[in-house]
């Protein structure tokens, strides 16, 4: 059985298999998108592939839709190449239960992949044509947080933004310049409304996606690539809306157990690749059930039906409650927490994590004792219940392949949010002593002493992928394994009082010296990440 639309039409054998095949006229969605696209995704990835895709699919077999989505890839065109094209855009989807067994479904309301870049003037064309249409309604991402990011930790632009910057539409590599110049190709069509949306894994998404796109037209306005006009159009929401959204669905590195099951089922050519920019990615997605889209509900040019596929269609006010319970309290920090002690203590899957009562402990704690007292109640979902759910059964299934590491990239551009946050809300509340905090704190002094590269045992450790990992790297050189002092509060005050990182000046909050003191207990000697934790969490 071959994963694409010819392989599919033996349907017996696909059913008796297990695997629910799609319930509308495949061909017919193809030519609809072509003929009037609605939707674009950039971000071609897991949590596209298993989750957002599948939302449409729900609609076109509910028969609310007709066309299916484009998806399209600024950074990994590899993905394109090797996991799209040979499988006619579907994707198989693998829904882990926590009593081991698995639900499998083929995704296939993926239109077509397209690359998005300069060395693909085919695909650009395409997506230029797409975007002059006046009946694409809405543009999302999932690019992760480093993908909105324009400047450094030092607020200079990167090298290849500000080349973007010089060079204009017509040659763009980063994800904000390439959408800025799809904007205009819009807006000279005639300027059809449409919404950008960003539904990345990241506070207040729908700004920072505004910010980096504005960002991009002013710096094209000053050279002369754009026009006044165009840059009026962009900034007009009743033109470009950016609207906020809350996305959450674990969906981890793909699994030998999930792989070797669908050879067994008789599905050929399922193994992982590994695409030239480091991509771990398979023809199938494996994820837990749990899922959760809350969208702010402004669209200028109208949009799917997205509340008939289960997505919570809200105001701002309620995407911001709800983003920032899960984002900030009830499931983030908890996951940023496991991963770098997970590191450190040389676990290998978030599941068997919780099952360390120290680190179980240590979630609660930062979960219930120091982010419930300051989440705020969204009303469409129960902040208790929803981190019970949490606590209780998704970090600890065991059939959920994930690892630590994967959880552990780049934890820098999201610290500010799962830790700075709460931080912030205790400074800025009366009847709370920010100084009190003390958990997230441990979890930040865990993050340094994860920075060094070395574990609790005193071997080497490779981090994972972090654009600041390298100037975080070079700040905290003199500290050292085995000499605590060496990680005065002098030292650390570089870091520490850096509101980039931190959305707060800890030096100022009054937490500084408790993580250094913290962090110097870890430096003890091997087994001193462990030993410390021990001592706060009372395990």
């Amino acid at each position: 059985m071959k994963l694409c639309h010819q392989g599919i039409q033996n349907r017996a054998a696909w059913e008796q298999a297990g695997i629910r095949l799609p319930a509308f006229d495949w061909k017919a969605m193809r030519t609809e998108t072509d003929r009037n696209p609605v939707w674009v995704h950039f971000g071609a990835g897991n949590i596209f592939r298993g989750f957002i895709a599948k939302l449409q699919q729900d609609l076109l077999e509910q028969g609310l839709v007709n066309s299916g989505i484009t998806a399209a890839d600024t950074f990994d065109y590899g993905i394109i190449d090797q996991i799209y094209t040979p499988f006619d855009s579907m994707t198989l989807m693998v829904s882990l239960l926590p009593d081991g067994s698995m639900d499998k479904e083929v995704i296939a309301s993926v239109a077509q992949g397209l690359r998005a870049g300069s060395a693909y003037p085919g695909d650009m064309e395409r997506l230029k044509e797409i975007f002059r249409s006046p009946s694409l309604q809405m543009v999302s991402y999932t690019i992760t947080e480093k993908g909105y990011a324009l400047t450094n930790i030092h607020g200079e632009y990167f090298p290849f933004v500000q080349a973007d910057f010089e060079k204009g539409p017509g040659s763009c590599s980063h994800a904000m310049s390439m959408t800025t110049a799809l904007l205009w190709e819009r807006f000279r069509a005639g300027g059809a409304p449409i919404a950008v949306v960003s539904m990345d894994n990241c506070s207040h998404n729908g700004e920072k996606l505004r910010t980096g796109v504005m960002a991009v037209v002013e710096q094209w306005l000053d050279r002369g690539h754009v026009t006044p006009e165009f840059a009026v159009w962009v900034a007009n929401e009743n033109k470009v809306s950016f609207p906020w959204s809350m996305i959450d669905k674990i969906t981890p590195r793909p699994a030998k157990v999930v792989e070797e099951a669908l050879a067994g089922l008789g599905v050929e050519d399922m193994a992982p690749i590994v695409t030239e920019k480091g991509t771990f990615i398979a023809p199938f997605v494996n994820a837990e059930r749990p899922q959760y889209l809350v969208v702010e509900d402004r669209f200028p040019n109208g949009r799917p039906p997205l509340e008939k596929a289960g997505v919570y269609m809200t105001d701002r006010n309620t995407v911001n409650k709800t983003e920032k319970m899960k984002v900030t309290t009830c499931l983030n920090p908890l996951h940023t927490a496991l991963a770098v002690f997970g590191c450190l203590l040389g676990y290998e899957s978030i599941a068997a994590e919780m099952g360390d009562p120290l680190l179980k402990t240590l979630v609660e704690r930062i979960g219930y004792d120091e982010g419930i007292p300051v989440v705020v109640d969204p009303e469409i979902l129960s902040p208790m219940e929803f981190i019970h759910e949490v606590i209780s059964q998704r970090l600890p299934n065991p059939f959920i392949p994930d690892v630590p590491q994967r959880i552990a990239t780049d934890t820098s551009q999201k610290v500010p949010i799962r830790f700075g946050e709460t931080i912030k809300s205790y400074a800025a509340r009366l009847d709370l002593d920010v100084t009190s905090l003390t958990y997230i704190p441990l979890a930040i002094a865990g993050w340094l002493r994860y920075l060094l590269a070395v574990d609790d045992e005193g071997k080497p450790m490779e981090c994972s992928s972090d654009p600041m990992l390298d100037a975080l790297q070079a700040q905290l050189s003199g500290v050292k394994l085995g000499d605590p002092d060496s990680a005065s509060d002098e030292a650390l005050s570089p870091i520490l009082s850096n509101t980039a990182l931190f959305a707060e000046n800890l030096c100022r909050a009054g937490l500084a010296s408790k993580i250094g003191g913290m962090l110097r207990e870890m430096l003890a000697g091997p087994g001193a990440v462990r030993a410390t934790l021990e001592k706060y969490l009372g395990c």
